[in-house]
């Protein structure tokens, strides 16, 4: 039976899609928490009560109900704006009266500190303020005076200043440009687990043929020329491998003009035992020239063919016998050609059968020269 090596390499699928995964987390973080969360739709407070605001709008907001109390003298009104800012109001009224706006006098301060019942320090006593302005009817039921922007904003309390708005034409291209991102970083996930199924699919074996061409492929030629000899005619290199049942190779010989000069090629000849993968322990090999009457033939055998005298001499019909060796030269003589065949690597088969009865593999490099004389 052919032995099959199974080699076992680390599996890199899962670092990969452990690093994929990793990066399309992040991607999705970003834009999910800053993208979406911070820009497009950050989140706005509303409705906050005066007590939670910034130093600068509590103040601001102070002194718009002072204002609104002075323009309505709505004393309750006034308690309980003041009363919205909580156990800060009496510090800021104090700081206010300090250093008092120009929209506001000392008078309007002191009267609004009576009604909210906070004692401001360093006013004079003897001042008193004026009392607020009666409302008087107008025509078609309004109020006299005109009170200022800042009044008219406190007589309907407003939350706290919300984010500046975006232009909602850029807000739409930002959005679109996130669905976009994310429909690439999506496409290419599913190409990846894609190409990753179809990597992991079932694989068609590699045949004994297959194996026997990437060792011929991988063998090194001789180099004459080099050793100081004359460059052949032709030069081929053939490998068996032990299961290719069919193994015949053949090659055209042929002159530097291109014209025919012959043939030659290697071949199984006898096997050893029975079932398949057949077990050869003999091969042919074998040379014709187109001007001579016949095929000049020599047998490569195994170490216990060779040494078996009954299967030598029945081999020895079909030609030469000799014995397959690493380095082994044999030479093959016809009219007009001559082919030195070279054993390249070679080594047994290893089961029941007697040893090195069969080959495992068996790599030939096969050499023409014309003839001299």
């Amino acid at each position: 039976m052919e032995n099959k090596a199974v080699s076992k390499t680390p599996d890199k699928n899962t670092l990969l899609l452990a690093g994929v995964g990793g990066a399309a987390f992040v991607v999705g973080l970003l834009i999910g928490l800053v993208v979406l969360g911070w820009w497009l739709w950050p989140v706005k407070w509303i409705n906050a009560a005066p007590q939670h605001l910034s130093p600068q709008y509590q103040r601001e907001y102070l002194q718009m109900a002072i204002e609104a109390y002075a323009f309505t003298g709505d004393a309750q009104a006034a308690k309980a704006r003041f009363d919205a800012l909580g156990e800060k109001g009496p510090a800021l009224l104090e700081a206010l009266a300090k250093k008092p706006p120009k929209a506001i006098n000392i008078y309007t301060l002191s009267s609004f500190a009576d009604v909210v019942g906070v004692k401001l320090t360093g006013l004079p006593t003897e001042a008193q303020p004026p009392q607020p302005a009666a409302k008087t009817p107008q025509a078609g039921g309004g109020q006299t005076g005109t009170p200022t922007a800042l009044s008219q904003l406190m007589l309907t309390p407003t939350p706290a200043e919300m984010p500046a708005r975006k232009s909602a034409t850029f807000r739409l291209v930002a959005f679109l440009c996130g669905i976009g991102l994310i429909a690439l970083i999506v496409a290419a996930l599913l190409f990846y687990f894609t190409s990753m199924r179809r990597g992991k699919g079932p694989k068609a074996p590699i045949t004994a043929a297959q194996r026997a061409q990437a060792m011929t492929q991988s063998a090194q030629s001789t180099d004459f020329e080099a050793e100081g000899k004359e460059a052949p005619l032709s030069q081929f290199m053939t490998t068996y491998v032990h299961g290719d049942d069919l193994f015949d190779d053949s090659f055209s010989i042929d002159s530097p003009t291109g014209e025919f000069l012959g043939e030659c090629g290697v071949g199984i000849t006898e096997t050893i035992g029975v079932g398949e993968p057949k077990r050869v322990m003999a091969f042919e090999i074998w040379i014709f020239d187109k001007n001579d009457i016949q095929t000049v033939t020599k047998v490569l055998m195994s170490e216990h063919a060779y040494n078996d005298e009954a299967i030598r001499e029945r081999l020895a019909a079909k030609g030469e016998p000799v014995l397959a060796r690493p380095g082994e030269e044999i030479v093959l003589e016809t009219a007009k050609l001559q082919m030195r065949a070279r054993v390249v690597d070679m080594a047994y088969g290893n089961d029941a059968l007697p040893a090195n009865s069969y080959f495992d593999r068996l790599t030939l490099e096969l050499a023409v020269w014309p003839k001299e004389g």
